[in-house]
C-alpha cells in the first residue's frame, strides 16, 4: 500500500468538505477549492478525517493513491492557512523595483516599460520596496506557484551578474564573464 495514500487527513474546525462522487469540495475560513479526482479512488469521511482508498494494487493505482492523498492534503492546508511563495529582486539589479497599483503588481524590470500583473481570482500580491521583495499568495498550492513563476518569468536571473527576480533562497551559479585575450593574438 502507498505510505502516503494511507494517512488520513485531520480536517481542523471550520473546514467543510463535500463529497460527490470524484468531486471533492473543501470550504475553510481561506475560501473554496475543488477538484475532480480519479474515479477509481474512493474518497470518505470518518471521524472527522478524509480517508482515500483504492480498489486494486498495481503500480498505477498505488501512485494515483498517493497523488490523491497529497492533493486533498494540499486543499485543507489551503483554506485553513493558505500558501504563499516569495521571489526577490537581486540587489546587484540596479533600477529594478515592483510596487503595488491597486490589486495589480507593478514591476520595473530595465525595460522601456513597467510590466503590470493583474493577480487570477483567488490570489493576492504584495511588495516591499525596502527589502525588494514580492509575495504570491492564496489557497490553492498549484495556483501559487503556477503565478510566481510568471511574476519570474517577466526578468529570470541572468547567468553572468545574477541581475532578475529570483525565489527567495534560489543560488544562481554564476559564469566567468569575458577573461580578456589570451594566446598568441595578445600583446
Amino acid at each position: 500500500m502507498s505510505r502516503i495514500g494511507r494517512k488520513p487527513i485531520e480536517l481542523p474546525k471550520g473546514v467543510e468538505v463535500k463529497i460527490d462522487g470524484a468531486t471533492v469540495i473543501v470550504k475553510g475560513p481561506k475560501g473554496e477549492l475543488k477538484r475532480v479526482f480519479d474515479r477509481r479512488m474512493q474518497v470518505t469521511r470518518e471521524d472527522g478525517r478524509l480517508v482515500v482508498v483504492r480498489d486494486s494494487d498495481d503500480s498505477e493505482m498505488r501512485a494515483i493513491h498517493g497523488l490523491t492523498r497529497a492533493l486533498l492534503a494540499n486543499m485543507v492546508t489551503g483554506v485553513t492557512t493558505g500558501f504563499s511563495r516569495q521571489l526577490e529582486i537581486g540587489v546587484e539589479s540596479v533600477g529594478y523595483r515592483a510596487e503595488m497599483s491597486g490589486k495589480k503588481l507593478v514591476l520595473y524590470l530595465g525595460y522601456s516599460h513597467p510590466i503590470e500583473m493583474e493577480p487570477p481570482e483567488g490570489i493576492t500580491f504584495a511588495a516591499d520596496a525596502k527589502t525588494r521583495t514580492i509575495v504570491v499568495s492564496g489557497p490553492d498550492k498549484e495556483l501559487v506557484g503556477e503565478v510566481a513563476a510568471r511574476v519570474r518569468k517577466q526578468r529570470a536571473p541572468e547567468p553572468y551578474k545574477g541581475k532578475g527576480v529570483r525565489y527567495a533562497g534560489e543560488k544562481i551559479r554564476l559564469k566567468p564573464g569575458k577573461a580578456g585575450k589570451t594566446g598568441k593574438g595578445a600583446k
